[in-house]
């Protein structure tokens, strides 16, 4: 299902709601989803709205697998609005897994931007009913030549994502080691 954003205001929450079963979802929380992932941080209000109007709305059932090979996954970006999906990825024949819990959560960044220098498989599974924003990175390049200062803030809003999450995990992995070194007496 696609959604169109462009006439939304963070500040004045729209009173659309789109719906798949009992999982309503005002365009509200969809764009707090966008805000949350940091995504379009430093973008203006008229750059978040085109923006938004590229981006589109996909929702899954419960306990719904879906394997990277689907048309509507290829090349995308999937910020989780609410539910919860596991994402289960092979990349370069080692299994990563990553859990999207929090609205604004973000998954498939390497094929977003250009998975293709590296082997990734990945299936999705949806724990719960959930619904996902996905952006096509054609969509994104779309803009290069109108709107180049879009795709430069939202492409260095993700390298900044992906440089928290190693830092967080470096730090965690210090932490670990801390730990079994402590309980080992070598502390």
């Amino acid at each position: 299902m696609k959604m169109n954003l462009t006439d939304t205001q963070h500040d004045y929450p729209p009173s659309a709601m789109h719906m798949m079963g009992d999982l309503m979802i005002p365009d509200e929380r969809i764009l707090r989803a966008l805000y949350n992932s940091g995504l379009v941080e430093d973008l203006r209000g008229f750059e978040i709205s085109l923006l938004a109007g590229l981006i589109s709305v996909q929702y899954f059932e419960a306990k719904e697998l879906v394997e990277e090979h689907d048309h509507l996954l290829k090349e995308a970006l999937m910020i989780l609005v609410e539910g919860e999906i596991e994402v289960i990825a092979l990349v370069n024949n080692e299994p990563v897994s990553l859990n999207l819990e929090t609205p604004g959560d973000m998954a498939r960044i390497i094929s977003f931007v250009g998975g293709n220098m590296m082997h990734v498989s990945a299936r999705i599974k949806a724990r719960k009913a959930s619904a996902v924003l996905l952006l096509q990175r054609t969509k994104l390049e779309s803009l290069l030549h109108t709107h180049p200062s879009i795709v430069y803030c939202v492409m260095r809003n993700l390298v900044r994502h992906v440089h928290g999450v190693a830092r967080r995990k470096n730090a965690e992995k210090e932490e670990m080691t801390n730990y079994f070194y402590r309980m080992n007496g070598r502390y």
